[in-house]
């Protein structure tokens, strides 16, 4: 079962289907035409910030990199959904997965509505169940600007419920200690260095988590 969302009122993009990655292109090259703009973070409806606007700015200002999840999984959920068409553009040690919540700087948001050496392969051999969004980008980032990437997102998820989707949490999962965790429970490089601060956007909420994250985000997440 697909999961349309309408990027306007006469394109729609589908959960899995290269039309999601036409989106996210489309999102890129209008955000690009304003000169200003330095670094282009794709969030969903379900995402909250969870550092104030001043610490994600420099976050992303301070970093050598550009935060794209990349990583070779030689299981059947990764390197089993190669398709050998794909050849010479990608060969199979070069495929990557990755997730769709993704930050990027100009020069790589120019990469990626500029291609079209990749694009006409994802799109032809890259299909249900192969999950386009999860291996486009990726693969094709590494490929051409692998030195840009930090390997990691800056958004964080639990999948630790199971499942083909990350757990989503509602009005009683929202404490200090939860938002507390999110924000410093992992370890990261960071410009080489260690780094508790990893992730600045989390996902996926309900609209039931609204009002006590009202309640907190003055005191644990900086804003509010």
């Amino acid at each position: 079962m697909t999961s349309p969302f309408r990027i306007s009122a006469y394109q729609v993009a589908e959960w899995g289907q290269m039309t999601m990655c036409d989106a996210e292109r489309r999102l890129l090259a209008n955000a690009l035409l304003d000169i200003s703009n330095e670094w282009f973070v794709l969030v969903s409806e379900s995402c909250i910030p969870i550092f104030d606007f001043n610490t994600t700015y420099e976050y992303f200002q301070n970093s050598s990199q550009s935060f794209v999840m990349v990583f070779d999984d030689p299981g059947p959920y990764g390197r089993g959904r190669y398709n050998y068409n794909m050849t010479p553009e990608v060969e199979l040690e070069q495929w990557r997965k990755g997730s769709q919540w993704f930050e990027v700087d100009r020069d790589l948001g120019i990469e990626i509505i500029r291609d079209t050496r990749y694009y006409p392969k994802f799109k032809e051999f890259c299909r249900p169940h192969c999950y386009v969004d999860e291996h486009y980008f990726p693969t094709m980032l590494t490929i051409e600007a692998p030195q840009s990437l930090a390997n990691r997102s800056v958004t964080w998820v639990d999948w630790s419920r199971g499942g083909a989707h990350p757990a989503t949490f509602g009005r009683g999962d929202i404490t200090e200690e939860f938002l507390r965790r999110v924000q410093t429970g992992r370890t990261c490089l960071y410009n080489n260095q260690n780094s508790t601060t990893c992730f600045l956007f989390a996902r996926k909420f309900a609209p039931s988590a609204l009002q006590p994250l009202l309640v907190l985000a003055p005191t644990v997440l900086g804003y509010g």
